[in-house]
């Protein structure tokens, strides 16, 4: 999912390109599982005529400062982000296989997502799109739909900014503090890390990064932290964060030595020639590198690694730059699109039918009986014979086989 440096590359795209320009026209998705609290019609009322003025951050989260309130905010979740027609502007990538070019920052450009006169504008993800008087347009999209856009009329009172911790780039704790919050934690690092009320911008491929850097367990406790331990961690998130914002979420440009171009779909791997292993610590799938990231003090040695398990077979044509390692996003689920839920209503009725034509079959056949059931039709074994009927069918069976029925006692 988009995390901080993602939703950073796209507020300074708005705003160094949309700032003091009035909106001349706003076009909402009718979709309620998205825009969220406000119908589209009321929405677009609200926008029209209105000069942006700035455009804000917190953690994941972004809003547009209009010359009056209320403001549009948006919150990215699994694939949220912002195209601005004719404008670069980074899309959120898992990887880009292109090792060469890692250091180069001046291709910068060449990966950027920007719209061409090519591509479908607005895309039919589209769920806010917005012309300015200057005739530049932008579009906010939102493909898996766990995006959220709202009206409010001071954001960053309302929830869920309202309950956010200090911003990771914007409101750094000192050492000092970082190690005197974390004292007070029994929790595993990457969980805590991971909390965005602790501190928010932190998603689940930066606190790998950090931790991996810092040569801390994911699952260590926060509490047992040495302050040097503490004061490796607050370098690692300030450099890990400001190298991924100066770049602009840029991923082929992260220094080749980072975990992060080796930590997705689960698949064995090296990082600077250490085996990478996946764990579940705080709720999400967990890449670290066990040779270099040990727990230590009273958890020493008691790593224990996840099952392995088979990768779930992929949907033909799914787009591997649309998903997270997995289906969670820092307390959001993903839930299943309209034709996944047709798709599964489908598959039960077919189920269905085909339950009743064997139950159909089975009564034709003499009912659902335990009873084992004679292969001439019309005819079943009875388990209730009588004691002729057994006779006769014990001395039947025995003059075929050429010897006497046996006595049986009167």
């Amino acid at each position: 999912m988009p995390e901080l440096p993602e939703v950073e590359a796209a507020r300074r795209a708005l705003e160094e390109h949309c700032l003091g320009k009035t909106i001349k026209k706003a076009v909402v998705a009718d979709d309620s599982k998205v825009i969220d609290g406000i119908s589209p019609s009321d929405l677009q009322s609200a926008l029209v005529g209105k000069t942006i003025v700035a455009a804000l951050r917190k953690g994941k989260n972004m809003w547009l400062k209009l010359d009056t309130p209320p403001f549009p905010s948006f919150q990215f979740g699994m694939t949220g982000a912002v195209y601005i027609k004719g404008v670069a502007v980074t899309k959120y990538k898992r990887q880009v296989r292109l090792p060469h070019f890692l250091y180069d920052i001046s291709v910068l450009e060449i990966f950027q997502s920007a719209v061409n006169d090519t591509d479908e504008w607005p895309s039919k993800f589209s769920k806010l799109f917005v012309e300015l008087d200057d005739g530049l347009e932008f579009s906010f999209t939102d493909k898996r739909r766990m995006a959220k856009v709202r009206l409010l009329n001071d954001p960053a009172c309302v929830p869920p900014i309202s309950e956010l911790g200090p911003d990771a780039l914007l409101e750094p704790m000192t050492v000092d503090e970082l190690h005197k919050s974390l004292s007070k934690k029994k929790v595993a690092i990457k969980a805590l890390l991971l909390d965005q009320g602790f501190i928010s911008g932190i998603g689940n491929w930066i606190a790998d990064e950090v931790l991996y850097q810092a040569r801390i367990h994911p699952q260590q406790i926060s509490s047992s932290l040495s302050k040097e331990y503490c004061a490796t961690l607050h370098k690692c998130i300030k450099e890990v964060i400001q190298y991924a914002v100066e770049v602009d979420a840029e991923s082929s440009c992260f220094p080749l030595e980072w975990l992060f171009h080796f930590r997705w779909g689960k698949k064995p791997g090296k990082v600077i020639g250490k085996k990478i292993e996946f764990i579940t610590a705080g709720g999400r799938t967990t890449a670290y590198v066990p040779e270099l990231q040990k727990l230590t003090g009273d958890q020493a040695g008691k790593e224990q690694p996840a099952p392995k398990q088979k990768a779930p077979k992929r949907k033909k044509g799914k787009d591997d730059a649309d998903d997270d390692d997995d289906d969670g996003s820092d307390g959001e689920k993903e839930s299943e699109s309209d034709e996944e839920e047709t798709s599964t209503k489908a598959r039960s009725n077919r189920a269905s039918k085909t339950r009743g034509r064997a139950k159909k079959t089975s009564a034709d056949n003499g009912g659902d009986s335990d009873e084992p059931q004679n292969k001439t039709p019309g005819k079943t074994i009875n388990s209730k014979q009588t004691k002729a009927g057994k006779k006769a069918s014990e001395g039947k069976a025995s003059k075929e086989n050429g010897k006497k029925p046996k006595k049986t006692a009167a």
